[in-house]
């Protein structure tokens, strides 16, 4: 038997901060979803979680415990982390046995249980992950390629607030909402980022932005990525901080008594508020900061630098805006211009005959 003990402690201390550079807040996810599963493991055992061997906690032990997340605790599928939909599927198979056949059956499966793209392709993504780091550690001996299932229906653009609809959307918005949102879509920033956002990392003289930490769950931590970034405020962001500044506690947006805003709070705030506004899409806090990268991008800022102020730690993350500027890859070999003119008139002037040649 293996204990599972040293298994979590290297899982938390060598593979979350150092091998994935996980933020704080993922630790804390991860640490939360092991808490709630070895708690349960050990009451169905009757076994300390401590003692408990990596081999008791089957493929039917966790598709158990996910049930019981949704009965019992009252979770919905995403609170439950439905990712782990693949265990009932593959979790008696060796890993030599998962071939593409048996991840097509898996969509196939999931596609007829009712369960959407977007679902399907974080449960396939996680299968991805499992057998690649299973391929590094010579586990199997060729990588298994698993593709995505892809949306007929879905639209490839990302979904963003036009300019129209976001000055809409704030003319109905109440203090401090109303700030909340304007400081949103002009900085990009995460509604995790904004309920932690403090006075103390707005610059207003200089007009800007040091984003320190992010708070989910409750739990204060580093933003997502695990670095912070400095964002530079415009007039409007800069302007509207000014006019927003109070004294009632380190919070810059936050509740009468100072205490910060939970998620839930901002969640149903701005969904009052969108109703009023009457615009007919369904948006939420992220849409706001999709704005903003795509604004950027209509009005000609190169992907770089929408990299940077978003904080993506790949470009590949940023690259879903950019079929917002289609003259991109036009002005991009545009600039080869001076230099094929240049060698033509270096060609012509090599081809002319010297002076008095007779040529």
């Amino acid at each position: 038997m293996t204990a599972i003990a040293p298994h979590i402690t290297a899982f938390f201390q060598q593979r979350l901060p150092i091998e994935r550079r996980a933020s704080s807040n993922t630790s804390d996810s991860y640490a939360y979803a092991f808490k709630l599963l070895l708690e349960y493991t050990s009451e169905r055992l009757k076994v300390a979680p401590s003692q408990l061997d990596l081999e008791q906690i089957d493929a039917p032990l966790v598709v158990n415990f996910l049930g019981h997340l949704e009965t019992a605790r009252a979770n919905g599928p995403s609170s439950r982390n439905v990712r782990l939909a693949a265990i009932p599927a593959f979790g008696r198979l060796p890993l030599d046995a998962i071939n593409a056949m048996a991840v097509d059956s898996l969509k196939a499966k999931l596609r007829k249980a009712g369960t959407n793209y977007k679902t399907i392709n974080n449960i396939l993504g996680v299968l991805r992950n499992v057998l690649a780091r299973a391929y590094e550690w010579e586990l199997l001996p060729t990588p298994l390629k698993i593709r995505p299932l892809k949306n007929p229906g879905a639209q490839s653009e990302q979904d963003f607030l036009s300019f129209d609809e976001a000055d809409k959307l704030v003319a109905r918005a109440i203090e401090p909402w109303r700030a909340m949102m304007i400081v949103a879509l002009n900085t990009g920033l995460r509604r995790g980022e904004l309920r932690a956002l403090q006075w103390n990392d707005v610059d207003l003289k200089t007009g800007r932005i040091v984003e320190r930490r992010n708070v989910y769950r409750g739990h204060f931590g580093t933003p997502k990525g695990g670095r912070m970034r400095e964002i530079p405020l415009n007039q409007s962001a800069r302007i509207t901080l000014q006019d927003h500044r109070h004294l009632r506690g380190p919070f810059v947006f936050c509740n009468e008594d100072g205490s910060y805003l939970k998620s839930d709070t901002c969640r149903k705030m701005l969904e009052a508020v969108l109703a009023k506004s009457g615009l007919t899409k369904r948006i939420g806090w992220h849409t706001l900061r999709h704005s903003f990268a795509s604004h950027l991008v209509m009005r000609g800022v190169s992907l770089a630098v929408v990299q940077r102020l978003l904080g993506h730690s790949s470009i590949t993350t940023t690259m879903r805006y950019s079929h917002l500027s289609p003259e991109i890859s036009a002005d991009a070999v545009k600039v080869l211009d001076t230099v094929t003119a240049h060698m033509r008139h270096k060609t012509g002037e090599e081809n002319k005959a010297p002076a008095g040649s007779g040529a």
